[in-house]
């Protein structure tokens, strides 16, 4: 199921599947692979993945670097370093914001170097699975923080794994419950 408004979109399923031009990890800021969606990434691209980040020495929280995608049917994998929310209620919203902006302006570079006319990039849920963000309030700052910064040349696809994500971030985009979501 999908949900398209302007240039941006809501999915469900596995972002690993999914023919983009780029997909996002939710990375930990060693960049060396970890639990959910970085683990599987990792496996799924192949051990080539792991050498390529591990000549990157790491990444700050709120940021993101780029890799190529070896295995995956993307071509580039951008690793975006999410912020922990426990510990760090005062600051982890700028940091979130700061690493979706990241995303963008790497997969806008990536477009303009390659000489290409658009590009597609998907999203999972940056920092709601171990690293504890509540995920109404990241589904806002995710979506908000997209619109802002993207331009007609740039693709989001927010891919949702679990259906929860999913209808949150269905329901923002929509504009449907402006405060509280409902599921």
């Amino acid at each position: 199921m999908k949900n398209k408004i302007d240039n941006i979109e809501v999915l469900q399923g596995d972002l690993t599947e999914m023919k983009l031009d780029i997909i996002v990890n939710a990375a930990n800021h060693t960049l060396l692979g970890g639990g959910g969606i970085d683990g599987i990434i990792h496996y799924k691209a192949g051990p080539q993945l792991l050498e390529e980040c591990k000549k990157l020495n790491g990444c700050e929280i709120g940021s993101a670097k780029m890799t190529d995608g070896y295995n995956l049917p993307c071509k580039k994998i951008i690793h975006a370093c999410g912020p922990m929310y426990y510990g760090h209620k005062e600051e982890a919203p700028i940091k979130l914001k700061e690493c979706y902006k990241k995303c963008i302006e790497l997969a806008d570079n990536y477009r303009i170097e390659n000489n290409l006319k658009s590009v597609s990039i998907g999203f999972p849920c940056i920092s709601t699975g171990i690293y504890g963000y509540p995920k109404d309030e990241a589904c806002k700052i995710a979506i908000d923080t997209i619109k802002e910064c993207i331009n007609e040349n740039i693709e989001v696809k927010f891919v949702c794994y679990g259906e929860l994500d999913y209808k949150l971030y269905m329901n923002y985009l929509n504009g449907i419950n402006k405060g509280v979501f409902e599921l």
